[in-house]
């Protein structure tokens, strides 16, 4: 499993025990696997289903840093199944593993969208079409400082 993702706990995070919110930290876990769900599928609406028990078996505390890992367990026909864990990057320990996310791609109207994938891809190949002209290799270059008036350039 990858961990991409980290967030600092800071003081909006914490709970009346002055640890990490729950709250916060399955908010942090549904967006990771939004979005990761939004790439595999190439489906900008994509939503969150399901999530198995949830079980929090340590805590962090502000100033640590937290990471997340999520990874593919089952593809679906309009859904793909996810694992997620965090854990404590200055201890090591698991805060919570979720083994069940299930993600659904949905169409225009909310209903559930065949997707048409069967595996994993690191490459941006699947940004949902509609994304396309915004991605970054297509943006217009923005000037890197700002011109003689003292002005940003405008794009």
């Amino acid at each position: 499993m990858n961990f991409h993702s980290r967030k600092w706990v800071k003081p909006e995070d914490l709970n009346a025990n002055h640890t990490l919110f729950g709250g916060s930290l399955l908010r942090w876990i549904d967006e990771e696997a939004a979005i990761y769900a939004i790439i595999q599928l190439g489906n900008e609406r994509t939503v969150t289903k399901y999530m198995s028990e949830i079980n929090f078996v340590s805590s962090a505390r502000q100033g640590d840093i937290i990471e997340m890992g999520i990874a593919p367990v089952e593809w679906g026909r309009t859904s793909l199944t996810l694992k997620a864990v965090v854990r404590n990057v200055f201890t090591g320990e698991v805060i919570i593993s979720i083994d069940k996310i299930v993600m659904v791609a949905l169409d225009g109207d909310g209903n559930p969208k065949p997707h048409g994938y069967s595996s994993v891809t690191y490459a941006r190949d699947r940004v949902p079409h509609r994304l396309v002209p915004r991605r970054a290799h297509d943006a217009p270059e923005l000037a890197a400082s700002m011109d003689e008036t003292h002005e940003w350039p405008v794009v």
